[in-house]
């Protein structure tokens, strides 16, 4: 079976239906579309939510209104959705749905964002870390795992446009970086980079000095997936093209 995953950081759910999200859902028609910093609770877009026709939708929201969540658009039913992994500290910030659908399990996740506060970057390093220990338990049962979403961090130097300028800014930071290291050590793909080598690629670019126009960006939005289903990877990518948030939406086509 043939399943085509999209995944977005939207910037507001209420804004980007106001910019022909509907229209884009219907034209790409992916099997799973998972949303972040969706900035609303399900109630809030009931009427938008009818546009779109064929999905079973989850949301995990914020107790904060307006920050933060992430939503799920679904076409199989997944045996089972959380919105946690388990550390009721991370919960309160709607930033986690974790799916159940049998041959996988898929991990929608807005991860946070460490610039605001040397707070907020220790509470994005506890986050980084507990998610890691669920993930090892996971992989110790030989689950087969899809992780998507904004991770908030550019790995290496060839992920965004200037590493120099950046190397002392949340999200390019040694420590987050040497995160990602520790991750993929543990089995798991940057599914994009089986397929696309190559620099430029990237995922978010500031809006106030209009870097998309010039593609001075960040790749901050991925797919990763267990080692035990790298075979059934067949494709994976970004889509630039799509306008409507301060991100661009990636896909990830899986033979499973």
């Amino acid at each position: 079976m043939s399943i085509k995953l999209l995944s977005w950081n939207v910037n507001g759910l209420r804004a980007v239906f106001k910019k022909g999200f509907a229209p884009w859902v219907a034209k790409t028609g992916p099997d799973i579309l998972c949303l972040q910093e969706t900035k609303a609770k399900a109630e809030q877009v009931v009427k938008e939510l009818e546009q779109i026709r064929g999905y079973h939708v989850h949301f995990s929201s914020a107790q904060r209104p307006g920050y933060s969540g992430v939503a799920l658009f679904t076409k199989e039913k997944p045996l089972s959705v959380k919105p946690t992994f388990g550390v009721p500290r991370f919960d309160d910030e709607g930033r986690i749905l974790q799916a159940d659908y049998g041959k996988f399990i898929l991990f929608n996740i807005y991860f946070p964002n460490g610039k605001a506060s040397p707070e907020r970057l220790q509470y994005k390093m506890d986050f980084y870390e507990a998610f890691l220990l669920e993930m090892k338990k996971l992989l110790k049962k030989d689950k087969k795992i899809v992780i998507c979403g904004d991770v908030n961090t550019a790995h290496k130097e060839i992920d965004l446009a200037r590493p120099r300028e950046n190397s002392k800014t949340s999200g390019f930071l040694p420590q987050e970086r040497e995160w990602v290291d520790r991750f993929l050590e543990l089995g798991f793909v940057d599914t994009l980079r089986l397929f696309n080598p190559s620099p430029g690629l990237y995922t978010w670019w500031d809006v106030i000095s209009r870097a998309r126009d010039r593609n001075v960006g960040w790749r901050i939005d991925y797919f990763f997936a267990s080692g035990n289903l790298k075979n059934n990877i067949r494709n994976a990518y970004i889509l630039p093209e799509v306008m409507g948030s301060d991100h661009c939406p990636i896909g990830l086509e899986l033979e499973i």
